[in-house]
């Protein structure tokens, strides 16, 4: 379809073979509609965009603005109809079919319900949203409209002048996911007053337009959204999850329309072929969502994450002055490991940014997806996002060698030959970054080891000791008055006396080390904690609920 699209878009003189490709790669890298992106660029108007998708799907286009409505067709919808369904009768087909606009060219509700109101064959064409909601605000003005209780008038013969003749079988012959490439080009528009620009995102039919939900998850603070059929959208907010009330139960194809909406085709064909897809994607001037979707019991769901457009400072995001001079270490191993939803993509940020703005570097990121967004400063930052720009972390970081880099962020060390490449970069004079999901210091280092075979291990100990700099964990908690969150933090820096342990395979020996470290700046994650609740920052029992050692914890706590 988008290919389909933008060849229709540069035949009909929209938009320039330039203008084409420009928008192509930015809706590569921030997903959404080829028509969106179009649009956004300022590339072209809503109107444009329509009509290009029209003659795509080989729909009839229908101009509902001021004095192009035929008045007696109009006239044979309620408006209370029109505007609960999206659609509103604006002539008659050469046939003698009543011709209705309709935003959403896989509207079938529509296209069956005007025919049952009416009484007459139905063909449906393709309006602007803008226009169309225009229209139908309108309808209550015009003579002789239908009373809201509806009711069948006479069919007047006429034509319809810009009407085309609709091919057999029109959009209802179109299959779920012809239907949704069809709206995959148009945009979606909010209720406007008369003359004002209404050139949003154009949902594929769905009652809620995704857009909006993102926008208020913002607006109330909350950190991810849950889209699952059956309940409402959900947001997570400090850590619980909550449902959007003001929204109503999501179904299976509203979620479908939903989530397709917000992706390329290249990226619904690999969701089709693999049922999972992480991407980005972005709601102008609002903020990125780290996005993944899912199949689940024959229905779509989504999760999507949060992202700001501010990268904080490592003292604004309240970690530990240690985990800032990580951030200056000419060379080797730096690990950010926590739970899931801890914030590591977050304090991964902000070292990358610290590096952005302290050294003259070349920074090489690998990411699923690309998240924080870098600008040059006084490095320069190339990113890289899994599926767009490369295939894995692994390809990647073959190559990433002879790519000149500094420094290197790898989204997540997920298998043995991802963290062996990562290992040797670290190595031979490349300041290396990555993530785990463990839960401390001595783990990560016993999770690292434990992915290689047992006669490559001693190897791995020795290279993992010369290499590693240090380990932040990090979980995040409510704060005690439940309006936000902070974090808690272990911090391990690589002493000569770390070193020796990881050769020696001595973890278990990690945390006495960590305790005595204080000094170089190393704290235990039950440290952390007790310091939380003294400073009345958590409660206890949040506290508790997330230490390591709870006899230590309470000790620290003055609880023992």
């Amino acid at each position: 379809m988008t290919t389909e699209l933008g060849r229709v878009l540069v035949s009909r003189g929209v938009v320039s073979e330039e203008q084409l490709r420009s928008a192509v790669e930015t809706q590569e890298y921030e997903g959404g509609s080829l028509g969106k992106v179009i649009v956004d660029l300022g590339y072209a108007a809503e109107r444009e965009i329509v009509q290009a998708v029209a003659e795509t799907i080989g729909m009839p286009f229908a101009d509902t603005r001021p004095g192009q409505v035929d008045p007696d067709a109009a006239a044979l919808m309620p408006q209370d109809e029109a505007t609960r369904l999206g659609a509103l009768p604006v002539g008659f087909d050469r046939d003698g079919s009543l011709l209705v606009a309709l935003a959403d060219p896989g509207n079938d509700e529509a296209v069956e319900r005007v025919k049952a109101l009416t009484g007459v064959d139905v063909s449906p064409a393709l309006a602007a949203r803008g226009e169309l909601q225009q229209a139908i605000a309108h309808l209550a003005d015009a003579p002789g409209s239908a009373p809201a209780d509806g009711g069948a008038g006479a069919r007047p013969e006429r034509e319809q002048g810009e009407a085309r003749q609709r091919p057999p079988g029109g959009s209802r012959g179109l299959s779920l996911a012809e239907r949704s490439d069809a709206a995959e080009a148009s945009l979606a528009t909010e209720a406007a007053p008369e003359g004002a620009d209404s050139l949003l995102a154009y949902e594929q039919g769905s009652a809620i337009d995704l857009d909006e939900v993102l926008v208020q998850i913002i607006k109330r603070g909350a950190s991810d959204l849950h889209l699952t059929a059956g309940v409402p959208p959900m947001l997570r907010l400090h850590g619980e999850l909550e449902p959007m009330d003001e929204f109503d139960v999501l179904t299976p194809p509203e979620l479908q329309k939903m989530i397709y909406a917000i992706l390329t085709q290249k990226q619904r064909e690999q969701f089709e072929n693999e049922l999972e897809l992480d991407l980005s994607y972005q709601v102008p001037n609002v903020a990125r969502f780290r996005v993944n979707v899912f199949q689940q019991r024959d229905s779509m769901g989504a999760v999507m994450r949060a992202i700001p457009h501010e990268i904080f400072s490592i003292e604004d995001l309240g970690l530990p002055r240690a985990v800032e001079s990580l951030a200056r270490r000419p060379r080797g191993f730096v690990l950010v490991t926590g739970p899931t939803g801890s914030g590591k993509s977050t304090t991964l940020a902000s070292l990358i940014d610290m590096v952005n703005r302290e050294r003259s570097s070349h920074i090489m990121t690998i990411e699923d997806p690309i998240e924080f967004l870098h600008t040059h400063n006084r490095s320069i930052v190339n990113q890289r996002e899994l599926g767009g720009d490369t295939h894995s972390f692994s390809a990647a970081l073959k190559h990433v060698l002879r790519q000149d880099p500094d420094v290197i962020l790898v989204g997540e060390l997920r298998d043995l030959e991802t963290i062996q490449v990562a290992l040797t970069a670290a190595e031979t004079g490349h300041l290396v970054f990555g993530t785990l999901h463990t839960q401390d210091a001595p783990q990560t280092i016993d999770r690292m080891i434990d992915v290689f075979p047992p006669h490559q291990q001693e190897q791995i100990r020795v290279q993992l000791g010369g290499a590693l700099q240090g380990v932040v964990c990090q979980q995040l908690l409510k704060t005690k008055d439940g309006h936000g969150r902070v974090p808690a933090t272990e911090v391990m820096i690589a002493t000569s006396a770390i070193k020796n342990l990881i050769r020696e395979g001595k973890t278990h020996q990690m945390y006495s080390s960590i305790q005595a470290g204080k000094e170089h700046g190393m704290a235990t994650m039950d440290t952390s904690l007790a310091q939380l609740v003294k400073t009345g920052k958590v409660t206890y029992d949040a506290a508790l609920e997330k230490c390591n050692n709870a006899a230590d914890f309470n000790r620290l706590c003055g609880r023992a």
